[in-house]
């Protein structure tokens, strides 16, 4: 292991666990304790996928347990690099580099955290849970908000845990939240039991709208998925004017601020300014990507 740039390391990291889901997902698991030590909530690493192939992949981190020493990863097998991680085997070692990228920043003053995670942006939702669970499980009442169009990466069960405001019949959850004591719902449009069957954002407005006054005040939306559905998350803060913070995905070469060729358009007070997602973000306050 040695140190990059002070706050990223570089670890070969043992596969302690490697399984396949439907829908060509995967959650991979590496023995890396110097991240798992350092990383926060919506950081992400940068991997050698396979020996053959120079160029890493940036994956998000699902959850981490520094006394155990792993980092969990959910991806999906979707071009060249992936599919090569994919076939990977227990005992093998991958390349790490991180923890990399600004976090989502929780503020006791917004005490109902709403996480919304589309895909394969549902791990930092995760993560934020799981970190809340840790270390704040008094401070923080959130609400995870799942959407996936292929079959989740886990066997739903019915949740034990009411929501106000969520539509008869809306029962999935996913169980290691339901673990933590943390509410979650499904969203899906392919009528998978036990979910709703629509859009993130329309589950997320039932929920929304059944709070009053006071209690909308204490809500701050956090989001990663596609951009479509960021934008859809972003609009919808905007209409009840709640604060959103969004994880952006792109593509990157170097991942740690020396190529930037991962570059967006953000608002800032000075104007608009080209930032980079790797180092800058991935975590953004809505409204400077979204005006």
């Amino acid at each position: 292991m040695t140190s990059h740039r002070d706050t990223i390391l570089l670890e070969q990291a043992a596969i302690l666990d490697h399984q396949q889901h439907p829908g060509d997902q995967f959650i991979l698991r590496v023995h890396a304790p110097q991240i798992a030590e350092a990383a926060l909530p919506g950081s992400f690493t940068h991997i050698t996928c396979d020996p053959q192939l120079k160029m890493r992949r940036p994956i998000s981190i699902m959850r981490t347990n520094p006394a155990q020493g792993y980092v969990d990863f959910l991806y999906k097998a979707v071009g060249r690099g992936t599919t090569l991680l994919s076939q990977r085997k227990t005992g093998e070692t991958l390349s790490v580099l991180g923890p990399i990228g600004q976090p989502f920043k929780l503020d006791p003053a917004y005490s109902r955290p709403l996480l919304i995670g589309g895909g394969v942006g549902m791990p930092p939702m995760i993560f934020i849970a799981d970190w809340i669970n840790k270390h704040y499980k008094n401070d923080f009442k959130p609400f995870v908000i799942l959407g996936s169009e292929v079959p989740f990466p886990f066997t739903s069960s019915p949740s034990q845990i009411m929501v106000p405001g969520i539509p008869d019949g809306v029962i999935g959850s996913m169980p290691l939240l339901e673990d933590w004591g943390i509410a979650s719902r499904l969203c899906s449009l392919q009528a998978y039991p036990g979910t709703h069957e629509g859009y993130v954002t329309d589950l997320a407005r039932h929920w929304l709208d059944a709070l009053d006054e006071q209690q909308r005040k204490e809500v701050v939306i956090m989001s990663c998925g596609p951009h479509p559905m960021l934008e859809a998350v972003a609009k919808l803060a905007k209409e009840y004017d709640i604060p959103c913070q969004v994880s952006l995905e792109e593509f990157m070469a170097c991942a740690v601020g020396g190529c930037a060729g991962c570059v967006v358009k953000v608002e800032t007070e000075n104007g608009p300014a080209m930032k980079r997602v790797c180092v800058d973000g991935p975590v953004f306050d809505a409204k400077q990507v979204f005006a």
